[in-house]
């Protein structure tokens, strides 16, 4: 029992630290400050939460594909990490955005799933199935957290309007996930270096 609580507090934490520096949540506060702060919450937890079943479901088929040969996946996942952090290098912000829809809850669902397709907190997601291996425990955890995220954001959105920079932490969101991709590849190779709960 204690082994699921350590479990769902580091998913829960990584994935709920992780996406309260994502520019999704920047993103998140700024339709907040313009709009009905309850249905852009409403919009971006379902948001959230498909894309949370859907790592969910790619790290299980991804974990059976490869036969339990967690290396490739592990290693691809870091590698993706450090290519997402080159990407967001490269890229401007302003060719990132996704366009919105009508109402409040379907303009937050739609900018909520496509800025999280594939972005950190999906891959970290991914990685924590093929790591922790209890797909259910890895998916309340992170559909969790990022409900709650997206909470503090709607609220923090409708008090302090558009004044949030959010170019100052992307750039540590770039080191992260660099170092993030580094470490999961090191893990990958050497996880004899890490603590036994991880492996």
């Amino acid at each position: 029992m204690a082994d699921l609580v350590a479990e769902f507090a580091l998913v829960f934490v990584v994935v709920g630290g992780l996406e309260f520096l994502d520019r999704t949540n920047f993103a998140l506060i700024g339709l907040a400050a313009k709009q009905d702060p309850r249905p852009t919450w409403a919009g971006a937890a379902s948001a959230f939460a498909l894309t949370t079943l859907l790592a969910v479901a790619v790290g299980t088929a991804l974990l059976d594909a490869l036969g339990g040969h967690l290396i490739y996946l592990r290693l691809g996942g870091g590698l993706f990490l450090l290519g997402y952090a080159a990407y967001l290098v490269v890229v401007p912000e302003a060719d990132r955005r996704p366009p919105a829809g009508r109402s409040a809850f379907a303009t937050a669902f739609l900018l909520i799933f496509l800025l999280e397709l594939g972005d950190t907190t999906m891959i970290f997601t991914i990685l924590f199935v093929s790591t922790i291996q209890n797909p259910v425990l890895v998916g309340l955890a992170a559909g969790t957290a990022l409900a709650g995220v997206a909470a503090t954001a709607s609220l923090i959105g409708s008090r302090l309007g558009a004044r949030v920079e959010p170019r100052l932490l992307e750039r540590v969101v770039v080191v992260i996930l660099a170092v993030a991709g580094v470490v999961t590849i090191v893990y990958a190779l050497m996880p004899g270096w890490f603590p036994s709960a991880l492996g």
